[in-house]
């Protein structure tokens, strides 16, 4: 990689290359609207309007995310192939939720709140495992802590919802 090391807002970055710069600027800001669409997906009504609006746009912005992942991981592969795993398996996540839902798969409604609620899952993990080290309260725990509270957090949350949804009861 060109350029040299660089620290911006507390975060340490490998690279003051203008491109690179500008992948992880247009990666941040769609991580960002990620975060924010998928919450409001998650904490709104499911009907027609707001829901699949914020779903929309979180599946976007994932998508953004994604492709802007690709190229910074294959930039530092050794150092961050792992985090191309954890992107990887967010937007396929996401991927087969969207599809269960707009193609009306049977089940769909089990397969959608899963498949959505991994990716929100494994996006924050991916998260938490390259910036955690640098983040206020975040950076006192131990590394494993980045991989596992995540998924200790949002599991139960998911769990529940799939317990509770009139929809998936109603395939029961």
């Amino acid at each position: 990689m060109i350029g040299n090391p660089t620290t911006i807002g507390g975060i340490p970055l490998p690279s003051d290359a203008p491109l690179f710069l500008a992948f992880i600027a247009v990666h941040l800001a769609a991580g960002l609207t990620a975060v924010i669409a998928g919450a409001a997906a998650m904490l709104s009504r499911k009907q027609a309007g707001r829901h699949p609006f914020a779903g929309t746009i979180y599946y976007c912005a994932l998508a953004v995310v994604f492709v802007t992942m690709s190229a910074l991981a294959m930039s530092r592969w050794s150092e961050d192939y792992h985090l191309f795993i954890l992107g990887l398996l967010s937007f396929v996540a996401a991927s087969i939720g969207r599809t269960a839902r707009r193609s009306v798969w049977a089940s769909w409604p089990r397969i959608h709140m899963t498949g959505m609620g991994a990716s929100y899952i494994l996006m924050l993990t991916a998260f938490y495992v390259d910036n955690g080290p640098n983040l206020p309260l975040w950076r006192e725990l131990p590394r494993p802590a980045f991989w596992i509270l995540p998924t200790l957090i949002g599991a139960p949350i998911l769990v529940n919802a799939l317990l509770r949804h009139p929809l998936v009861r109603l395939q029961n």
